[in-house]
């Protein structure tokens, strides 16, 4: 079952807090918290269509953790969101100065309201005297992708390496791999989440776990291309070294760093000796208390580790007078400074790629970040941290799914008027023509997981959407960036329709749709598969559920089978045609769908039969570890590769 018919008693999403109050009884003398009130859930629909009741110890669990008190939250807010074109019925009166200058007199009266109001941020002066209120007009719908269906890669960056890749593919790869797309014929190159880890000898391998979603990982930058690269004569020994990495098929995230950040130490220490750079204090200045917050955590972090609950009391939070006093010594403004330098570069070299005469990138938003990293701690007053985000069982993750992740508390985000959420979406969409939002569902509601409990015990617990799509659209707007909503798994009916209605496109896989591509949506991104789901090599020749056999892992046999009894169904193939002629085959039958965007993994094409992630596994796995079987030069020149672009090509 993967939505919710209008039957099911679920808590339905939240339209503002009059409905959570609506919903249960507010009145004064309560003395508990009413769950409804704050979005939690009595309950949802599980795979098999049998509805699970949240054991009461959760609900007590996730009240605790947003410290809730009766009857619910806070009915005031910082920040309100509004279509465009109205109805606007609880804007309040008073002088709207617009965020492009001007000022419109808002009347008492909703009949007197303007028709229309200018996109953007401005800020109301209320009438009744009031806390001023930030006003967000939103646009109904977010941006197009380009007219017509364009197709293109779907990549992991860090696994498509070149023979110049210093162990771990690279920000000068993807342009290779951008350039190389649109010569076939391709429009995009959708790729994993850029976002930074957590400072150290050791970077953190998954993408979808990262320290801040603000920043970028300068684990992918070419040191080659950074200025003064090419009068370092250390440069050249450490490439030579590094290199070696690549005869490895796992990626050795800590060898690739002490090689690459040795050269980085040098190079930065040169940058401050001749002056620095106009360009990089610009940056800086752009990027301000962010960047700046930011920095000091990296800083911090370089000193007492990760995470930040292990560190001196002075330093667990932001404002601190120590923190300001360790960000003014000499080692906590070089460290800061380096750490935005390397910001700086990554931007640099992720603008050429965008800049490259080529198809653009898409780049994908993880769902949340290490409760211990960057922006946790920046922001942690808008955190549930005693909560870890996940998913309740299905047929592919049958143990249920919990990510590490400490979900956003919703009151929290909204009373903090959804700063780290705009700045969030405002860095990834600053070098990108798409955005790819991963569990889209979690604008809605997320499925929280009480620490030390099991996905078996958790709950959903709703979001206020029309905020969180609306905001979503906005940015998007702003920066001319469609928008793509990764909705596989349950998902209740209402929620793609408002993506649908908002110009998000669906997502679409061939492992999940049971019609055939023909008769798949045209607002949507049509694939074979994603990173958390076998290849078409590993389905076919049954190595996929071998490999999990092997690491112990609980084996869903029937859906397995069903996978690849529909790919041998779909491509007309005996049990015995080649891999690379099934999956040509496949790919020509995607090439049937009329959606707007058609994605080819390039694991496919490389033949690979692992899957780069294996949900549910720690260490059994070498999760975001594997490289492709061959470097991105000989990919781009093999059959299989070229067999696939002309049949998306519609040849």
């Amino acid at each position: 079952m993967t939505g919710c018919s209008d039957a099911c008693p679920q808590v339905p999403a939240p339209a503002d807090l009059a409905h959570f109050a609506a919903m249960t009884d507010l009145d004064a003398g309560n003395r508990t918290p009413e769950p409804a009130a704050w979005g939690i859930a009595p309950g949802y629909w599980d795979i098999s269509g049998q509805w699970r009741a949240v054991p009461e110890p959760t609900v007590s669990a996730i009240l605790s953790a947003m410290g809730a008190s009766p009857p619910g939250p806070p009915a005031g807010a910082p920040l309100m969101t509004l279509s465009q074109y109205g109805p606007w019925p609880d804007l309040p009166p008073g002088r709207l100065a617009l965020e492009g200058g001007g000022i419109i007199e808002i009347a008492s009266d909703p009949g007197q309201h303007p028709a229309e109001l200018p996109l953007g941020y401005h800020l109301l002066d209320r009438a009744d005297s009031g806390p001023s209120l930030t006003v967000a007009v939103c646009p109904p719908r977010c941006p197009a992708p380009p007219p017509g269906r364009t197709w293109g890669w779907s990549a992991q960056m860090y696994a498509a390496r070149s023979r110049a890749s210093w162990g771990i593919g690279d920000f000068a790869d993807l342009r290779r791999l951008v350039q190389w797309a649109s010569r076939d014929g391709a429009g995009f190159v959708l790729v994993n989440p850029l976002h930074a880890p957590a400072p150290g000898p050791v970077p953190e391998p998954s993408p979808y776990f990262p320290s801040s979603r603000c920043f970028l990982n300068p684990l992918y930058l070419r040191v080659e291309e950074v200025p003064g690269a090419t009068d370092l004569a250390s440069v050249g020994g450490l490439a030579e070294k590094a290199r070696a990495l690549n005869t490895e098929r796992l990626i050795d995230r800590a060898g690739v760093w002490g090689y690459k950040s040795q050269a980085l130490e040098a190079l930065f220490a040169e940058f401050e000796r001749a002056g620095g750079d106009p360009g990089f204090e610009a940056y800086v200045s752009e990027r301000g208390r962010v960047l700046d917050g930011y920095t000091t955590f990296c800083a911090l972090a370089e000193i007492h580790g990760v995470p930040w609950h292990d560190w001196p009391d002075q330093f667990r939070r932001p404002g601190t007078p120590a923190v300001a006093a360790f960000a003014a010594t000499p080692e906590g403004l070089t460290r800061k400074r380096y750490h935005a330098w390397l910001q700086w570069l990554c931007e640099l070299q992720l603008a050429l790629v965008d800049q490259a005469q080529g198809a653009g990138i898409v780049c994908d938003i993880a769902v949340g970040v290490d409760g211990g990293g960057a922006d946790a701690w920046l922001w942690q007053d808008t955190f549930a941290l005693g909560m870890r985000v996940g998913a309740p069982p299905d047929d592919f993750n049958t143990a249920g799914q919990d990510w590490g992740l400490p979900p956003w508390d919703p009151w929290k985000l909204r009373a903090a008027s959804y700063a780290p959420y705009i700045e969030m979406l405002r860095a990834v969409m600053r070098a990108a023509r798409g955005v790819r939002v991963d569990h889209v569902m979690g604008l809605f509601r997320l499925f929280w997981v009480p620490l030390g409990c099991t996905p078996a015990d958790g709950a959903y617990v709703y979001y206020v959407w029309q905020d969180m799509v609306g905001l979503l659209r906005l940015e998007a707007w702003r920066s001319g960036t469609y928008i793509v909503g990764e909705d596989l798994g349950t998902v209740e009916d209402y929620v793609r329709e408002v993506l649908a209605s908002s110009g998000v496109l669906s997502y679409k896989l061939f492992w999940f749709e049971p019609r055939p591509p023909h008769e798949w949506a045209v607002q949507a991104l049509g694939a074979v598969t994603t990173h958390d789901l076998p290849t078409v090599a590993g389905v076919w020749t049954c190595s996929d559920v071998e490999a999990q056999r092997q690491i112990g892992v609980r084996v869903n046999e029937e859906a397995s089978s069903a996978l690849r009894r529909r790919l041998a169904e779909w491509t007309s193939s005996l049990g015995d045609r080649p891999v690379a002629e099934v999956t040509e085959a496949i790919y020509a039958r995607l090439a049937e769908a009329p959606c707007a965007l058609l994605a080819a993994v390039l694991d496919d094409a490389a033949g690979s039969r692992e899957r780069p992630n294996m949900p549910g596994t720690i260490d059994e796995w070498p999760n975001w570890c594997i490289a492709l079987p061959a470097p991105i030069e000989d990919i781009e020149q093999s059959e299989l590769a070229t067999a696939i672009a002309r049949r998306l090509n519609g040849h």
